[in-house]
């Protein structure tokens, strides 16, 4: 059985995980399983991932990347030294860490992954994992949610109907979603939340505060130095976690700058209440996501059995006071915040490998996803009324068609428009897809155009317009351009991503084998996938598969190749009767 592994690709942290013995299991080498999601460039020009290059972080902030999860979905190329990435290439640094620790950890190759987004993601962001997992070497069996893989972490095994508000709080997203679990049954009833809004945009007001603070009673221009920016920086989040555990940090930074020659040290004392002060009406902007979503699923606080507290962030004492006095109950925190949405991957990853067959998780799209289309607007004409097709709070996978009529005669084409929003106007809502469908030429006034919206699991749109007189069609899955790559740009970053990862010395000492031996190279890759099925075989299967693959390299070694093509008929109907 192919093993497929759980990730949490998140913005601070991430962490792979993995069914063993029956149990979800975090992956550790020497450490607590929490990989920072930090990719730095060191001195020699390597590549470095996790504390390593989070270390290096406060003084060589030109080569270091942090937070990048903020940008996925987007085209904003990221300077690391002399070399500009995309968010999804510095993410696939970060897999190809998490896969490189499986490995490691399970003695077996990692090439399928159960990866998880924040539940607001958008279509766009969510092609980004996609990609950032293949540019991995990482084929993405599933992509969910994670406050739905944090539920999954608390009540996989759980035989009671629960209804469980789940507050997820990371470094750069926050979502809340509301589930309910009956019966082996997880469904999603709502989800909304703010990609950007999390514990990065609290580090980010203590770092000014301590820029002013500089600036005002230290008299040091703080703000455009790139290197003291990053020390401030570092110093705001090491008082965001003590703050969540005392009631005061005291921030200390030495030789912040000179002035006349002199050392100027930074010491600050803030306190919590301060700081609470500061963040306050970020966390009510939380507890407003909360009440939409009790609304959404049409639920009192008082009908939420459970509320389970996921990410970092939550930590902070204000946290779980807000959400007790808001449902009468505290939050549970029992499995770490960092760790049980990778847990909760890895149930899934052992669902996707059929290990728990019996249960069945039903996911939600946050979104409405519609097009553009002539109607009426408060009750006056408007050219780009949106027609809602899949509705937000819809469970996953989700399809609906419709149709739409041409305006006149002899109409050339039509435009279609697909919009992600809640807005009755398309123009105020996003607009993800724009494509232009030729028609029948001398076709009629009011031809019928049927447009077909549908929604997979992993919450990825495809479209399809069909033309119903002729039966012609377009299909198209819905990707941002300037985010999506084309097989040739794929191509060509996987190997960019290898090389630098140091993969290309090992991938030409491979090919340099091959040659010697005068394998065929269907053959030596024949052999590979032979090799790889060795351990889901049955002892007998497995001496016999491997005399096979002894007699086809002695067949090659005395060039006798066509002998040796027959001995690979026999060892493939092994593999076929292995699945």
């Amino acid at each position: 059985m192919e093993p497929i592994v759980g990730i949490d690709l998140g913005t601070t942290n991430s962490e792979v995980a993995f069914i063993i013995d029956g149990n979800a299991e975090v992956l550790k080498l020497k450490d607590d399983g929490i990989l920072p999601s930090c990719v730095g460039v060191d001195d020699d020009g390597k590549i470095i991932v996790g504390e390593e290059a989070r270390n290096q972080a406060a003084v060589a902030p030109d080569r270091t990347v942090l937070s990048v999860k903020r940008l996925m979905g987007t085209d904003q190329k990221i300077q690391m030294k002399d070399s500009g990435y995309l968010p999804q290439e510095i993410s696939a640094f970060i897999l190809k860490a998490l896969k490189e620790r499986a490995e490691k950890v399970l003695g077996k190759s990692i090439s399928k992954a159960v990866i998880t987004v924040p539940a607001y993601f958008t279509d766009a962001q969510r092609h980004a994992t996609r990609e950032a997992g293949e540019i991995a070497g990482l084929d993405v069996v599933r992509i969910i949610n994670e406050p739905t893989a944090a539920a999954l972490a608390y009540e996989s095994a759980s035989s009671e109907t629960q209804r469980i508000l789940i507050y997820d709080l990371g470094g750069g997203t926050f979502d809340v979603s509301i589930v309910k679990i009956e019966e082996g049954v997880v469904e999603v009833l709502s989800s909304t939340g703010d990609n950007h809004l999390g514990g990065d945009d609290f580090d980010q007001k203590i770092m000014d505060m301590l820029a002013e603070h500089c600036e005002r009673e230290l008299k040091l221009a703080v703000k455009k130095q790139p290197v003291t920016m990053a020390r401030l920086k570092r110093a705001a989040e090491n008082a965001k976690i003590t703050l969540s555990s005392e009631p005061y940090a005291k921030i200390e930074e030495d030789h912040i700058g000179k002035k006349a020659w002199k050392d100027i040290h930074l010491s600050y004392e803030l306190s919590r209440l301060d700081f609470e002060a500061m963040i306050e009406d970020d966390l009510e902007r939380t507890m407003d996501s909360v009440n939409k979503a009790l609304k959404d699923a049409s639920l009192l606080p008082s009908a939420v059995d459970k509320i389970i507290l996921v990410g970092g962030s939550t930590r902070l004492p204000q946290i779980s006071k807000m959400l007790e006095e808001k449902f009468g109950r505290l939050p549970h925190s029992e499995i770490d915040p960092d760790l049980c949405v990778a847990l909760g991957a890895a149930i899934q990853g052992g669902r996707e490998m059929g290990l728990d067959s019996s249960s069945v998780l039903l996911d939600i799209t946050p979104y409405t996803f519609g097009t553009s289309a002539i109607g009426e607007l408060d009750g006056a004409p408007c050219m780009t009324r949106f027609v809602p097709m899949i509705r937000r709070n819809t469970k996953l996978p989700a399809a609906k068609s419709d149709a739409f009529y041409t305006l006149y005669d002899n109409q050339e084409a039509v435009e279609i428009k697909v919009c992600q929003g809640e807005n009755p106007n398309a123009l105020d809502n996003i607009q993800i897809g724009k494509y232009k469908f030729k028609l029948t030429p001398r076709s009629p006034e009011g031809s019928v155009i049927i447009l077909n919206f549908d929604l997979d699991l992993n919450g990825i749109l495809k479209i399809e317009a069909i033309e119903k007189s002729s039966g012609r069609k377009i299909n198209a899955v819905i990707e941002n351009a300037f985010s999506t790559f084309t097989e040739e740009e794929m191509s060509d970053s996987k190997k960019r991503i290898s090389e630098m990862w140091g993969e290309k010395a090992e991938a030409e000492e491979e090919e340099s084998v091959g040659e010697a031996d005068g394998m065929p190279p269907d053959l030596a890759e024949a052999l590979r996938k032979a090799e790889s099925q060795l351990d889901s075989a049955s002892s007998e299967d497995r001496d016999e598969m491997v005399n096979l693959m002894e007699d086809i390299r002695d067949a090659v070694k005395e060039g006798k190749l066509e002998e040796a093509r027959e001995l690979w008929k026999d060892l493939e109907e092994i593999l076929f009767y292995l699945g």
